[in-house]
C-alpha cells in the first residue's frame, strides 16, 4: 500500500481544502499535512495579504510624499537648481540629492572637519550637476565620497587635454 498523495486539510481559517502532495516524498507528506493545518487556506492568506499589502503601499506613499516634500523644501532654500531629466527621474532625484548632501554635510563638516567655506565649494560643485540619473545613480554612494564623485561629474579632476593628440 503506499503512502497517500492527496490529502484533505482543515485550515485555521475553517476551509478544508484537498491538498496534492504528490511532489513530496512520502515521508514528508504527514508533517507537511500537519503544517497545512496551522494556516489559512490560500484564499484566506491571500485576501489578508492584499489588505496589508494596501496598508503598506498607502504608508509607502505618505513617508515618500513628506520626503518629497521636505526635499524641494531644501532645494528652494538651498538655492538647489532644478534637475533635468523624465518626471519620475526628477522627483526621485530630488529626494537623492536632498539626501546625499544632508548626509555628507553631516560626515565632512558636523563629523569631519571641513569648514563651512569649504562646504560651500560642495555646494556650489552640487548645483552644477543637474542631470536627474545622476543623482540617482549615485544615491549608494558613501557621503564622504560626494567631493571626489562632484568633482569627476563636473570635470575638475580631468587633466587639461592636449588639442594636439
Amino acid at each position: 500500500m503506499s503512502v497517500k498523495k492527496v490529502w484533505p486539510i482543515t485550515h485555521t481559517c475553517g476551509h478544508i481544502a484537498e491538498h496534492d502532495l504528490s511532489g513530496r516524498p512520502a515521508d514528508e507528506r504527514a508533517g507537511f499535512a500537519r503544517w497545512l493545518t496551522e494556516r489559512p487556506c490560500t484564499d484566506c492568506w491571500k485576501t489578508a495579504h492584499q489588505a496589508d499589502a494596501a496598508v503598506t503601499r498607502k504608508w509607502i506613499e505618505a513617508k515618500r510624499a513628506e520626503e518629497q516634500a521636505d526635499a524641494e523644501a531644501w532645494s528652494q532654500k538651498y538655492r538647489m537648481p532644478p534637475l533635468e531629466g523624465s518626471e519620475r527621474a526628477v522627483t526621485w532625484a530630488v529626494r537623492c540629492r536632498h539626501h546625499m548632501l544632508a548626509a555628507a554635510y553631516t560626515a565632512l563638516v558636523v563629523e569631519g572637519d571641513a569648514t563651512e567655506a569649504e562646504w560651500e565649494a560642495v555646494e556650489d560643485a552640487a548645483r552644477a550637476v543637474t542631470r536627474a540619473g545622476w543623482w540617482i545613480d549615485q544615491r549608494d554612494g558613501e557621503p564622504g565620497d560626494l567631493t571626489e564623485l562632484l568633482d569627476a561629474a563636473t570635470g575638475a579632476d580631468r587633466p587639461v587635454e592636449n588639442p594636439y593628440f
